[in-house]
């Protein structure tokens, strides 16, 4: 019986075109969507630290320079559900190397924007381009991928995503104080079109994806509408809302803390805290690999208990336990994003890049919603208000994470 079995099991292999561990291929695919997460990170965030210069430069408000990168995070959130629908007619590979070129030759064109307002104008569609990769990234893998090696791949991609958004932030800041803003954006763009072509040379083609011509809206609706229904599904699109919305919060006003007294950290000082995004590369790749050995969920729910105790590290005074929350923080949300990541892909019946669209809708409105309601609390009752709000947004993904995997064990 255990030779016919394995017979079985090979056949289906073969059927699938699956890329294996081990191989050629299967190398090449990882490096090219870690790049993938890369480009796309680094070109979405590099304005980041250049808002006070925009503010100074185009004579705005803090509040409007910031528009510069929630016009881009809010389009790239709408872009993400079409993505998928798109990507069904065009090919997985075919729109993420559009998207990829073509955001990167946006950032390039944002380096020569004679306006403040033509600036925005091409941020936000860079947003709209940039959509074409999260959720489409991830379907590519779960088709083409072998499920036994998916999670150490979706983690090398999470770990490129990490990797970029630290790179994008903290090149910038390093090239725009040497060079000015405007080189700093080229030199941005002009390493986002290397990664471009390094993708486009290495994804090998997808052999598991079958196209459909045309675009009927009530084929996408339904959909989307069976992955809603899936039982297990809406708890993994819930822990991603909640989980990133509990690391923007952190991120986002940790700096408020840090450069008032006691502390007073400058913005040098303060910008060298992106530097903790090498703890999430190393995470979200190792959470992956052990993901695959000991199980998803386990690792799941120990990344997101990890998060929690990082949270609570920064309810103390002193600055290294702060510091230390931070990296303890980064290192459980991207062991948590690897595998949630992955879970969705394995999780999903049919039209993978619908569901994993859903996933990262919920992700980005996690970061945008959860992020600014972060705000009220630390307004109203300090960090000890933004921390109690974190810690309640992760034992909610906690439980979630639990019955998700209590009906997956159900269902299988």
């Amino acid at each position: 019986m255990l030779p016919s079995a394995h017979a079985a099991k090979s056949v289906i292999a073969e059927e699938k075109h699956y890329l294996t561990r081990g191989t050629g291929a299967y190398r090449r695919a990882s490096l090219a969507l870690f790049l993938s997460g890369f480009s796309t990170f680094s070109l979405l965030y590099c304005v980041q630290p250049l808002l006070p210069i925009f503010s100074q430069e185009f004579s705005v408000s803090p509040a409007e320079s910031s528009l510069s990168l929630s016009l881009s995070t809010g389009f790239l959130a709408l872009a993400i559900v079409c993505a998928a629908a798109v990507s069904e007619g065009l090919g997985r590979r075919s729109l993420m190397a559009l998207s990829l070129v073509g955001a990167a030759l946006l950032t390039i064109a944002t380096a020569f924007a004679p306006t403040w307002h033509l600036l925005l104008v091409i941020r936000a569609l860079q947003g709209l381009v940039l959509g074409g990769v999260p959720a489409v990234a991830m379907a590519y893998l779960a088709e083409e991928i072998d499920p036994r090696g998916l999670g150490a791949t979706m983690g090398l991609y999470v770990g490129g995503t990490a990797f970029g958004g630290m790179s994008g932030r903290v090149l910038t800041g390093i090239f725009a104080e040497y060079l000015t803003w405007r080189p700093a954006l080229f030199l941005i763009g002009a390493i986002g079109l290397a990664a471009a072509i390094g993708f486009i040379a290495l994804l090998p083609p997808s052999k598991n994806f079958v196209r459909r011509p045309g675009f009927d809206p009530r084929f996408h609706a339904k959909a989307w509408l069976s992955h809603l229904e899936n039982p297990a599904l809406p708890f993994i699109f819930a822990i991603a809302f909640l989980a990133m919305g509990s690391f923007v919060t952190i991120y986002n006003y940790a700096g408020f803390r840090l450069v008032a007294p006691p502390y007073g950290l400058n913005q040098t000082e303060l910008g060298l805290i992106f530097t903790v995004y090498l703890f999430g590369i190393g995470a979200s790749s190792i959470g992956g690999l052990i993901g695959d050995r000991i199980g998803h969920f386990r690792v799941l729910l120990f990344g997101l208990a990890l998060t929690a105790a990082g949270s609570a590290l920064t309810l103390f005074a002193a600055l290294p336990s702060i510091i230390l929350g931070i990296v303890v923080l980064t290192t459980g949300f991207f062991m948590s994003h690897s595998i949630a990541s992955g879970l969705v892909g394995k999780l999903a019946r049919g039209t993978k890049g619908h569901a994993s669209s859903l996933y990262m809708l919920a992700y980005y409105v996690g970061s945008s919603l959860m992020g600014s309601a972060g705000g009220w609390f630390f307004a109203m009752e300090g960090w000890t208000a933004v921390v109690l709000f974190t810690l309640a947004m992760l034992a909610v993904a906690f439980i979630s994470a639990c019955v998700a995997q209590h009906l997956a064990r159900r269902k299988a």
